[in-house]
């Protein structure tokens, strides 16, 4: 038996329990990135790339895991020497300066979180529909409408929107109730979504694989058009998918004063994290493409005909499922998406408040969300105000609008964070780094140059410019809001 001394001092009121151990801070960096993106964006990727054929599309997700490994592997070195409490938010307000923290934690709140998390929680209940065909998409109160890039987005409620509010607020329920919990659950769901992908390679890679179809998709495997620089724009524009679908590995940054040793346990999960995931997806279209025609006619009549390009509804993993299972697929690829974008949103939701906690402190955001819990030691408030703003674009009903939305925001960040790699190696170079960046500086300015290469394309293609704007519009927004709360907290009586 343990004595009383054996145990851990208990964390003091205003401060957080180290309750992620290195399986959960891995399970927080994978499960926050698989949830429903590598069951859909297939598709969409295909059309776009379709001159290229198959290579086209296993290109853009061979791109995309090299890209979210240099990232993770660079963000590594800031991770173990700044473990601390708001992880991403940190690297920019020491790299660069307060202002760039506090423009990244406002993008977080506005859009990159809110709007992956309302993402992820439309895309459980479309799923759900499968299961409950009552949860449907029609709008049984309307609240009025809004015009923005892509479309007009009719605000209301639907069964299906409800439902995506109801999962939000489970979910905040249960981080509120302590990090132990919240980590707990994000293992248990991990470890079933990546069984389950792993379930849907070997199914279509061995057991299912349809020897006919898999010839004709590597016999033409490079397409029809030459390979060549004129289609780089084409590979980057393309990669909003993937990149969506393997975004979010920064988040277990963000909750580092609750990992256990975080020099060591933080880079750890970060490199296995992101290189468990890119392996998985990348397998995972090669199992789409030896099951499926990569070609396909938009009106055809079953999973076959219609191919990768146009699955039904997009849903590229369905389509697999049912081309080996039959019928039964439908509901089997249903559950497994059910249970990963459940795990995925409970990672996004557990690791955001934690942005907006650092913020507070810094007194750049609500000061009660620089509170914690007294019992549960969980910043309560930011979970709450998270929620609710995730809840609100619930309304929009939106998915692939918010996608676009969220992805050009958040590569500004991974840009300028990187560049605070460089700028802390110069300014602060006797700084205690227990793990260096991996090929620095050559693998850090690839992926700088890579990002912002990506950026120029999303600006000027004709079909992303739209929500590129947008999405940079919101950003610079935060630029006279951060003045303004400084001019408020310099009014304000100290509390």
């Amino acid at each position: 038996m343990t004595s009383p001394h054996d145990a851990p001092p208990a964390p003091a009121r205003d401060q957080f329990v180290r309750g992620i151990g290195p399986l959960a801070a891995t399970s927080l960096v994978v499960g926050s990135m698989i949830g429903s993106g590598i069951f859909i964006v297939s598709a969409d990727i295909s059309r776009q790339v379709a001159a290229w054929g198959p290579g086209g599309l296993l290109l853009v997700w061979v791109l995309t895991g090299l890209m979210t490994m240099a990232g993770a592997l660079a963000y590594a070195e800031l991770a173990a020497m700044l473990p601390n409490v708001g992880g991403q938010y940190v690297f920019l307000r020491e790299g660069l300066s307060p202002p760039a923290g506090f423009l990244y934690g406002w993008t977080l709140f506005t859009v990159i979180q809110t709007g992956t998390i309302a993402a992820v929680a439309v895309a459980f209940a479309k799923f759900l529909g499968v299961l409950v065909p009552s949860v449907t998409p029609d709008v049984f109160l309307k609240l009025g409408s809004l015009n923005l890039p892509g479309g007009t987005i009719e605000l209301g409620l639907s069964n299906q929107r409800l439902v995506a509010v109801v999962m939000i607020a489970v979910l905040t329920f249960v981080n509120m109730r302590g990090v132990r919990l919240g980590a707990a659950i994000q293992t248990v769901f991990t470890v079933a979504k990546v069984g389950a992908l792993a379930a849907l390679i070997v199914l279509g890679l061995f057991i299912f694989r349809q020897p006919a179809i898999s010839a004709m998709n590597f016999d033409t495997f490079w397409g029809a058009q030459p390979w060549g620089l004129a289609m780089l724009p084409v590979v980057g524009a393309a990669m909003v998918g993937s990149l969506f679908s393997s975004d979010a590995w920064n988040n277990v940054t963000f909750a580092a004063a609750e990992v256990r040793e975080p020099q060591k346990n933080l880079p750890r999960a970060l490199a296995y994290g992101t290189g468990l995931v890119s392996v998985l997806y990348l397998l995972a279209n090669v199992a789409y493409l030896n099951v499926l025609p990569f070609g396909g006619q938009p009106n055809g009549a079953d999973a076959f005909e219609r191919g990768i390009n146009f699955a039904l509804q997009d849903r590229v993993g369905t389509a697999a499922l049912e081309a080996m299972l039959g019928p039964m697929g439908a509901i089997v690829m249903a559950v497994a998406i059910l249970v990963s974008t459940f795990g995925c949103n409970n990672g996004l939701i557990l690791a955001g408040s934690r942005v907006y906690y650092a913020m507070a402190r810094d007194r750049l955001f609500f000061r009660r969300a620089g509170t914690l819990h007294p019992a549960h030691h969980t910043p309560t408030f930011g979970l709450l105000a998270q929620a609710a703003w995730a809840m609100a674009l619930c309304l929009t009903g939106t998915y692939g609008q918010l996608l676009d939305y969220v992805i050009f925001a958040a590569l500004i960040f991974y840009l300028l964070t990187t560049v605070a790699l460089f700028r802390l190696r110069r300014l602060q170079p006797d700084l205690p780094r227990p793990v260096k960046a991996f090929g620095y500086p050559v693998v850090p300015a690839l992926y700088i140059l890579a990002i912002a290469f990506l950026l120029v394309v999303l600006l000027v293609d004709p079909d992303k410019r739209k929500f590129s704007a947008f999405g940079l519009l919101i950003v610079a927004l935060g630029i006279p809001v951060y003045f303004l709360w400084r001019r408020i907290d310099r009014q304000a009586p100290e509390a």
